[in-house]
């Protein structure tokens, strides 16, 4: 048997790994939007290197965390859909195919459909740590099983031209079933990790650039005939 933690205890890890995150995001576009404000200048690296709008596709492994013993790699795919509301903080929705197994005794293909809040790090600069966490739905093939599940995870992103990417990234699935493998057993459900390296397409920076960049055009205009107008007074 293989010991594992509960369904608190996971999600009470992944609370507070995500806490500070949050809060520096929060910080962070806080400051930025103050500078904005002072300097009538605003940042838009983020929309040269990315964009509001992503697909990605990965390829990686999957590995069961359940009721046997000596569980193996088995391969995991993905292709979602990313929209950013802001330059650090996302919503991903995503569908995942991948299989899980035991060593000579299991093994069986699942997919999930998973939606998530993505906290970028660094947004504005080429390389990225990020972490997410959000809730899905957990399915055998042909849907002869489903269960709910949360899950949570990070990874690094590199920009390797503009607008396009590539990630490693790991996560987390803890499923609200113990018979994820077939067998219930134990005092707490099934959860499995998955680890991929992922391509990230990103499009629809340009036309935010050019909002952007209009507003602060008219934002400097109307700052010169203000300073013109008390200047003459």
């Amino acid at each position: 048997m293989i010991a594992r933690p509960s369904f608190l205890k996971a999600f009470g890890v992944l609370v507070l790994c995500l806490m500070p995150l949050i809060v520096f995001a929060q910080d962070e576009t806080s400051k930025e939007q103050s500078e904005a404000k002072v300097k009538d200048v605003y940042k838009t690296e983020f929309y040269d290197l990315r964009g509001t709008n992503v697909f990605d596709v990965a390829l990686g492994t999957s590995v069961i965390n359940g009721d046997f013993v000596d569980p193996m790699f088995e391969i995991y795919s993905h292709f979602g859909y990313k929209r950013h509301i802001t330059p650090h903080l996302g919503i991903d929705i995503g569908y995942h195919k991948f299989n899980l197994a035991y060593i000579d005794i299991y093994n069986e293909g699942f997919m999930s459909f998973d939606i998530n809040l993505e906290l970028a790090i660094l947004p504005h600069s080429k390389v990225s740590p990020f972490v997410f966490a959000g809730a899905g739905l957990n399915a055998s093939n042909h849907f002869k099983e489903t269960a709910n599940k949360f899950q949570g995870g990070g990874g690094l992103e590199y920009i390797v031209s503009e607008t396009f990417g590539v990630k490693l990234y790991t996560d987390y699935n803890y499923v609200f079933s113990d018979e994820l493998d077939g067998l219930e057993a134990g005092d707490s459900d099934d959860t499995y990790f998955r680890i991929a390296v992922g391509l990230n397409f990103y499009f629809g920076g340009a036309s935010q650039k050019a909002k952007k960049l209009k507003g602060q055009a008219t934002v400097i205009d109307s700052n010169l005939l203000n300073d013109e107008y008390y200047g003459k007074k």
